[in-house]
């Protein structure tokens, strides 16, 4: 039987491949394990136990996900081989085979949401949620939809003639658009057209109904209104087809103004070339010709769908007027200690170390830290790092009204967040107007740490007081991504902080950090060295464990270095939400390794490693750590991170017996990765109770976060040895 629970019981049988366990066959390749975790994703579109309309945003998931591979990664491997560059990548795979491949699961996976959505539709429309075609459309529906045409959507189109006089015109990356093959019975005279359909407008227009909901695709009102559009035309054909571009920037080394030089490429980005064009099945040949040739794309380049494309919008209809057919409503809690406190950040904190678990604790803690700090007129400086934030951040009004009053504020803002360099841009200009210190840090690495510090005057000296994050600074995402914020006013890890802020800001490479370690200085080495000590103690036959928790594992050191630890006899528990280079379970290789992915209503993103120490898991003793770095090649060598050593006793216990505990009990969300690099979903008997970490989470509060009522009642699912 699949093993399911990490937090007890042996670990499986080991696996034995016919591979050679020195070579590249022992990692799995990156993109393939990345496409997998996109299945998981989309198989979650048909769990049964989740609530139908969450299954739709899981599908629409899928799709903006496989969108957004396609325009970075394949775009990067599609560059690799027009250059000739045939190096291998960690598996052994050169970026051509990579393609094939890709393009291979690529299909299936697509072919598989249209099914997948052929399905949540029917179970739809028995919940009276139906999308319909024009030719459903009655009488009463007709003469709607020319008023909503008329008001709404025709002055924001732009039919286009392509012929000699009219070039094809430029679509951008995401661009969707009608092609017509048009006919005017007077003359006979042939129209070929393009009809870019508005992104700025809703997908799915919504049409009248007495009890339910209805709603036709924008397309279909489009081909509705063809004759307002080309008066005196008839449809001869029309297909509907979408286009992804190069999204990756390009950017000068030397590049002497970074934001400009960023703006450039932005531009740059738009017109990017073509690496996937979705296509209605069944296009008309010459309409599909013409634009093949127009955007200069191969057969290799198009998919012909057989449904809808642009699975993407169907979270659009994800409706909260259905809350039968969602998950039930759920508040974020506000600390106890910090309502004890009358909602005083800095005496909450004061008080002992605190760590908060988003979602299940509120994020606006984190907004509150940096308002309060603002408006103290004991604050005298607030430094604060900025890799993704949301349009009208809470954080940037907080740090320009802090500037505004005279405080020295230091943002540094990441201009190379991909897919929020432009918004990053307004956000810095906003903060210089202010009169904010704005750096953009280290041309050829991004800063991902996330870090936040506050000086207060309080007597006749300093105090600062830290916030680490192992997520983005984003009131939006932190209602539905699960990350760790840890409050401190720890001196030593105020100067850690500093000491980080100096180096991104001014060169200054930090030394003599306490309990701090930053890629691409000394995260990575940390970490081997952690890793090499319980190899140690499995050889000295003591207890030797590992923990682990992250979104990605690919890096070849580290997993090399797994392989070993586990070969010494170091039973390591992994947590990896998406890409996982690593084969667990291999005899001879890694048979005291095993993997698991939760996949559920939240969106599992803290960074997470535990070291047992010469000790088993939990204990007092253990090396404990939270981090803003996954384990990937491009976090541990070309970033900016963070690996925050934690101290305080009920801290540790929060992260090892609560968040840790809870995410190695899972089985209802939980998924188990084999040695082949696949994974199954966890083996749940019926009527058997499952564990849900995400549900425990949300119904007992963190431990470091109670007030005066203490800890003692918090259920935790193991106890804390010495």
């Amino acid at each position: 039987m699949t093993q399911t629970n990490f937090l007890e019981g042996d670990y499986p049988v080991p696996t034995t491949l016919d591979i050679d366990l020195t070579s590249p066959a022992r990692f799995v390749n990156r993109e393939l394990s990345w496409l997998g975790f996109n299945w998981r994703v989309l198989e979650e579109a048909e769990n049964p136990r989740v609530p139908l309309l969450e299954r739709l945003r899981f599908l629409s998931i899928s799709a903006t996900n496989l969108d957004e591979f396609y325009t970075v990664r394949v775009a990067g491997l599609r560059e690799l081989v027009h250059e000739g560059n045939a190096t291998p990548a960690l598996d052994g795979m050169t970026p051509a085979e990579q393609l094939a491949v890709i393009d291979t699961d690529a299909r299936r996976l697509m072919a598989r949401q249209q099914d997948v959505f052929n399905i949540l539709q029917s179970e739809m429309a028995l919940q009276d949620i139906h999308i319909l075609t024009r030719d459903k459309l009655t009488k009463d529906d007709i003469k709607y939809l020319e008023d909503v045409f008329i008001e709404q959507v025709f002055p924001v189109l732009s039919p286009l003639a392509i012929d000699p006089a009219h070039p094809f015109p430029f679509l951008p990356n995401e661009g969707f658009a009608l092609a017509l093959q048009l006919e005017r019975p007077s003359d006979k005279r042939q129209l070929r057209s393009l009809l870019p359909v508005p992104a700025q407008i809703d997908r799915f227009v919504p049409l009248p109904s007495d009890t339910g909901h209805r709603f036709l695709p924008l397309e279909e009102l489009l081909l509705l209104h063809i004759s307002r559009l080309f008066p005196g035309y008839q449809i001869k054909g029309s297909c509907a087809f979408k286009v992804l571009r190069d999204s990756d920037l390009e950017l000068e080394d030397e590049a002497e103004d970074l934001v400009r030089e960023f703006e450039v490429a932005l531009k740059r980005r738009r017109r990017g070339e073509v690496v996937r064009l979705k296509m209605s099945q069944g296009a008309p040949t010459a309409l599909k010709s013409l634009i093949m040739d127009e955007l200069h794309v191969t057969e290799e380049t198009v998919v012909e769908v057989d449904g809808l494309i642009g699975i993407a919008d169907l979270g659009e209809l994800v409706l909260d007027s259905r809350p039968d057919l969602l998950w039930p409503p759920f508040s974020s809690r506000v600390p106890e200690r910090v309502q004890d406190h009358d909602g005083d950040m800095f005496a909450a904190i004061r008080q002992k170390d605190m760590l908060l678990h988003h979602p299940y604790e509120t994020f606006d803690m984190v907004v509150r830290f940096l308002k309060q700090a603002a408006r103290d007129p004991n604050v005298v400086a607030i430094k604060q790092t900025l890799y993704r934030t949301s349009k009208k951040s809470p954080i940037v009004e907080a740090l320009c009204e802090a500037a505004e009053d005279g405080k020295s504020v230091t943002a540094l803002v990441e201009l190379k967040a991909r897919f929020d360099e432009a918004a990053n841009i307004r956000q810095s200009r906003r903060l210089e107007r202010a009169g904010a210190h704005v750096v953009y840090g280290f041309l050829n690495y991004k800063t991902h740490a996330k870090i936040s510090t506050v000086v207060r005057r309080e007597g006749d000296k300093l105090v600062t007081y830290t916030h680490f994050g192992t997520g983005n600074y984003h009131p939006i995402t932190a209602r539905i991504y699960t990350d760790l914020s840890l409050f401190t006013c720890d001196p030593k890890l105020g100067q850690d902080a500093t000491k980080v802020f100096n180096y991104i800001s001014g060169y200054a490479q930090p030394e003599d950090l306490k309990h701090l370690a930053i890629s691409p200085l000394t995260l990575k080495q940390t970490l081997l060295d952690r890793i090499a000590a319980e190899a140690e103690n499995a050889r000295a036959g003591k207890p030797a464990v590992i923990w682990a928790k992250m979104n990605s594992l690919i890096e070849s050191d580290v997993i090399d270095a797994l392989y070993a630890a586990s070969q010494a006899g170091v039973k390591i528990s992994l947590v990896i939400r998406g890409i996982c280079g690593l084969r667990p379970g291999v005899k001879g290789l890694s048979e005291n390794i095993r993997v698991k992915s939760v996949i559920g209503r939240f969106l599992e993103h803290s960074r997470i490693v535990c070291f047992g120490n010469g000790c088993q898991l939990p204990s007092k003793k253990a090396k404990v750590y939270i981090s803003s770095a996954d384990w990937m090649g491009r976090n541990l060598n070309r970033r900016i991170e963070t690996l925050v050593e934690i101290n305080n006793a009920t801290v540790k216990a929060q992260i090892v017996s609560q968040v840790m505990a809870a995410n190695m009990a899972d089985v209802a969300q939980s998924w188990i990765m084999s040695a082949d690099g696949s994974f199954t979903r966890a083996t749940i008997e019926e009527g058997e109770f499952a564990f849900n970490c995400h549900r425990f989470f949300m119904e007992n509060p963190s431990l470091s976060g109670r007030g005066s009522a203490g800890a003692a009642d918090v259920p935790q699912l193991t106890h804390t040895d010495d």
